[in-house]
Parts: structure tokens; C-alpha cells; sequence
């Protein structure tokens, strides 16, 4: 049965396909709560935007894939979900359909629901800098209106006159500008004087299995050659912490075995001297917690062999503290070291990060420019990211609904 909606307060879909995508949700939810108290909130997301009264109508994890080959497996179940949603959301014909993130799945909803008279948003904008400007078009195309997390996006969509508006990074606003490295081990029960490395394999199974056994590997190589380090790594949820714990046992640390938590990660990054992580939102987090950082992230072979044959990639970068050092004017050197496909190896990961583990002045400079670009990411906005996204739906939602 199709759903139905009530009059005189407004309804809002709010659709995210990832854990990332659940806490932008999350804090969004409660923003435009403060703006509308009687609103009601349908579409999917996980515990974080359900405990914020959203009423999911599907399985988040049903979207969380990455990667050509991941997506092209699971495409019959995905379009049939979209088609589904995409019926369910028109029938309902909420004041404004919201995409967080999850492009490969997002943008096609919004685009059918526009089509069909809705207005919608989508909030992150995917890396037009890195991949395709075009892209931008068609996003223009699905979205009334773009809410970006970078300073430099805003102007790449008005060169495809596309309405886009900077709202600040959520994680600017969680991160102390100065960290404190102190209480964050005290709190996880870590000695004051030793060295420590927090390793961040990815949150996702497909990652876990594709990543994690050469960062276990090389954080194994590189205890082996500082005795007194400690290894603490962050799991994202229990399924992700049981994969690791699996990768131990059957390959032992020496000394120390690492401390393995669930979820933690904001602690394990301002606990650590070095972070050894994969690609992607963490090493924000990462440069947010003004921790040095050795990059490292691999796609199937499939994947990678599209992406270069259809001339993709448009960056010789890929890590965002890396590309923000560029658009911020810090210069065109690597700020920290990015290890990418063929270059994902268990030695060159214990290379780069032994040396940065060794380098005491090479990291107090890294730390310096983090904090530049902590302050850029804030811009001059006042107040809270979520707050800014909300401001900017509120603008979209029908005059009916207006506050």
C-alpha cells in the first residue's frame, strides 16, 4: 500500500547509504527538528538517523558498496530497491527529497523524483575535482540544489550554472583545533611515553577483505622493528571488529598485542603519533585530530582498468588532506605520503610510516599545515554545519512548510 502523508507540517526524505551518510543524517535531522518540530522523516539511514525519528523504509547496508565491480554484482537488487523508492516517493510527494552522499545510487533517485515534480538536494558533493568536472552537469540535472562540504566546490558548479552552496564540514566542527593527545590516552588506557600507531583498515567488508590484511601486515612489520610501539585500531561495528580480530589471530603481533576496539576512532587518531589508514572521509578525521598519516587504499583490478580506460581520474592525488593542501595554496608536494593501487604494498606501507614514525620534525610540520587547513575548512560561516544544510533545505522546502 502506498504511503500517505499528513497536511500542515512538512514532510522530509532523507536517504543515505553508509555509515558517513547516517551521522551527516543524523545531525541533520536534528537541525531541521529545530526548524520544524512536527516534521516527519521517511526514506533510509541507520541507527543514528532512526534514533532522530526517521522511519526507514529499507536496509542502509542494502546501498553500502564501492567500486564498478561491487555495484555491477548487486545491480539487479539495487535497481529493483530504487525502483521501489523512487514509487514510494512519489506517491508520498514529500516537500523535499534529500540524497546524502551514495551518488551512484542517489543521484539516480533524485533525478526520477525531479523529473516528477519533486524538489530534492543532494548533500556532499561528489569529487567533481577529481573525477569528470562534466559530472557536475548532471548532478545539476537530479539536484535543485548542491550542498558542498569543500570551499573550493561552489565554484565549479557555477561554471555549469548549477545552484551549489558551501554549509562547512561536519568534522571541522567535532575536532578541537589544538589536539590533546593526553586525555585521549588516558581514556584509552594507553601509556603517556610510548610510541603509538592507530591503524584504520576501512569500515566496509569489501574493504576490510580487499585492505585490511596489508595494513595488518605491514603495522606487524613495523612492531617488529619498534618494540615499544603500541597498535591500537578502531573497528567501525562489530562485523568489521570480528574481521580484524580474525586477521590476528591467525597472524600474532609481537609484544603488545594491538588494542582493537569498537568504534573509537576520533579517540585512536588523537592518541597516535602516525595513523596508517585507508583512503577516504578518515583521513579528514585524521587531519582534523592534526595527526601525520601514511595513506593507502587499492580498487578490484576491474575497477581501476575502467576508471583508466574511460580517462577518469583526473588527479595525480587522492587523499583529501592532499588535495585540500593544494586548493588551500600550501603547494603541489604530497603533504602526506599516499601509497595507491600498485604502490599498496606491505613493505612501502612499513616504509612510509616507519619513516614518519622516526621523524619527529617532519611530523611538527605537518601538524602546523593541518592546522591551517582545520581553519580554512571552517571558513567564516558561524555556527554548525548541520545547521548551514538545514538552512539551505529549509530555502527549498514549499512555501507551506516554510517556518
Amino acid at each position: 500500500m502506498a504511503p500517505t502523508r499528513t497536511t500542515g507540517s512538512p514532510v522530509i526524505a532523507i536517504l543515505a547509504g553508509e555509515e558517513s551518510g547516517d551521522q551527516l543524517g543524523g545531525d541533520l535531522i536534528a537541525a531541521l527538528r529545530r526548524r520544524y518540530p512536527d516534521a516527519r522523516f521517511v526514506g533510509i539511514g541507520g541507527t543514528r538517523m532512526q534514533a532522530q525519528g526517521l522511519d526507514s523504509w529499507f536496509d542502509m547496508r542494502e546501498l553500502s558498496l564501492f567500486g564498478f565491480a561491487e555495484v555491477i554484482k548487486h545491480l539487479p537488487r539495487l535497481l529493483k530497491l530504487r525502483r521501489a523508492l523512487v514509487a514510494r516517493l512519489i506517491a508520498l510527494k514529500p516537500d523535499v527529497v534529500v540524497g546524502i552522499d551514495a551518488p551512484d545510487f542517489n543521484l539516480g533517485v533524485e533525478e526520477r523524483v525531479r523529473r516528477a515534480g519533486l524538489r530534492t538536494v543532494h548533500y556532499v558533493s561528489p569529487s567533481v575535482w577529481a573525477w569528470r568536472e562534466k559530472r557536475a552537469e548532471k548532478i545539476g540535472r537530479a539536484a535543485d540544489r548542491v550542498l558542498c562540504l569543500f570551499p573550493m566546490e561552489p565554484p565549479i558548479y557555477a561554471r555549469h550554472k548549477v545552484d551549489a552552496r558551501f554549509v562547512g564540514h561536519p568534522l571541522a566542527d567535532r575536532f578541537p583545533l589544538v589536539a590533546d593527545r593526553i586525555a585521549a590516552r588516558v581514556r584509552l588506557g594507553l601509556p603517556q611515553d610510548a610510541p603509538v600507531l592507530a591503524v584504520l583498515p576501512g569500515s566496509r567488508r569489501s574493504e576490510l577483505e580487499r585492505l585490511g590484511s596489508s595494513f595488518l601486515d605491514a603495522a606487524r612489520k613495523i612492531a617488529e622493528a619498534m618494540p615499544a610501539l603500541r597498535v591500537v585500531i578502531p573497528a567501525a561495528n562489530t562485523a568489521a571488529m570480528a574481521i580484524i580480530d580474525g586477521m590476528i589471530i591467525r597472524a600474532p603481533f609481537p609484544g603488545t598485542p594491538p588494542l582493537v576496539l569498537q568504534n573509537h576512532a576520533h579517540d585512536s587518531m588523537l592518541a597516535a603519533d602516525v595513523v596508517l589508514l585507508a583512503s577516504g572521509t578518515a583521513t579528514l578525521e585524521a587531519m582534523l585530530a592534526k595527526r601525520p598519516m601514511v595513506v593507502g587504499y587499492k580498487v578490484s583490478p576491474i575497477s581501476y582498468r575502467i576508471a583508466r580506460a574511460m580517462n577518469m581520474l583526473k588527479t595525480d592525488v587522492y587523499a583529501l588532506p592532499n588535495i585540500l593542501a593544494r586548493a588551500c595554496g600550501l603547494g603541489r608536494e604530497r603533504l602526506v605520503p599516499e601509497l595507491m593501487q600498485d604502490d599498496f604494498t606491505t613493505e612501502k606501507l612499513t616504509a612510509a610510516t616507519l619513516a614518519l614514525l622516526r621523524d619527529p620534525e617532519r611530523r611538527g610540520n605537518i601538524v602546523a599545515a593541518f592546522e591551517y587547513l582545520h581553519n580554512a575548512l571552517r571558513g567564516s560561516l558561524e555556527g554548525d554545519a548541520a545547521d548551514h544544510a538545514a538552512e539551505a533545505i529549509a530555502e527549498i522546502i514549499t512555501p507551506h512548510a516554510t517556518p
